[in-house]
């Protein structure tokens, strides 16, 4: 049996995946706790997981806390290489699990950022890059790209939900509610997903980066329709049921 073998079948290796969905669904549910302050008028923070994280910070024992996060969420960086070195994937699933992995390092770093005092809002950062980006045509096309490429990312969440594709994740007996949470956060995280990239290509097609932005934009971009706190408020328990997905995930985790 191979080093990494070992390590896949271990208790530690059980743990650790166990406690990075958990930590995930934690930032879930901060965020959609802040996008409910959002909707209502309430919110001094970011209504994304840069936010979260930094709500997170502000709590009691917060520093410790964002490092259990960050450390839960590297062991879920582990968890998808692993699966992408050894596992016998389809292209597919190798590109979903490429992005998961992603995703989880990009967010592993932002908690370290904000534990250590560095994760300040990254909102203009990020305009500062679309903005070079797009000092040329060549940048815009980009632009516009980056932005099918998330409302894509967005479409396959709403695929999922729909099909409850994302039960192919777990083990075990699954229970109906489990699959109601999956499906209606997976949803949520769709319809989100898909504003981020909408804003990313307007921003491109307009020549303005400053529309271009992250979750916090999508859900302000929510916020400012009719009945938009009423959306909002929707939104945000979609996401909170991600995040309580994400607990049930834990206990439950294909690896």
């Amino acid at each position: 049996m191979t080093t990494a073998s070992q390590a896949q079948n271990s208790r530690v290796y059980d743990v650790a995946i166990t406690v990075g969905l958990i930590a995930y669904g934690v930032v879930y549910l901060l965020v959609a706790w802040l996008a409910l302050q959002l909707a209502w008028g309430k919110s001094s923070e970011e209504a994304s997981q840069q936010g979260a994280l930094q709500e997170l910070a502000d709590k009691p024992l917060g520093g410790f806390l964002l490092w259990v996060v960050a450390l839960g969420l590297f062991a879920l960086v582990i968890w998808k290489a692993l699966e992408l070195v050894y596992g016998n994937l389809e292209t597919s699933k190798k590109v979903s699990a490429a992005g998961r992995a992603l995703v989880y390092l990009a967010l592993g770093i932002s908690a370290i950022r904000v534990a250590v005092g560095s994760g300040g809002s990254g909102g203009n950062g990020q305009e500062s890059m679309t903005a070079r980006l797009m000092e040329n045509g060549a940048g815009r096309v980009l632009v516009v790209v980056i932005g099918l490429v998330i409302i894509g990312v967005g479409i396959r969440q709403l695929y999922k939900a729909y099909t409850k594709k994302f039960t192919e994740d777990l083990t075990g007996g699954v229970s109906h509610t489990t699959i109601v949470l999956g499906r209606l956060g997976y949803a949520a995280k769709g319809v989100a997903f898909a504003i981020v990239g909408a804003l990313f290509a307007w921003a491109a097609l307009d020549y303005d980066p400053q529309k271009a932005g992250g979750l916090d934009s999508a859900m302000h971009a929510i916020k400012d329709q009719p009945f938009g706190a009423v959306l909002l408020t929707v939104m945000a328990l979609g996401l909170a049921c991600f995040g309580v997905y994400c607990f049930s995930w834990s206990r439950n985790a294909k690896h």
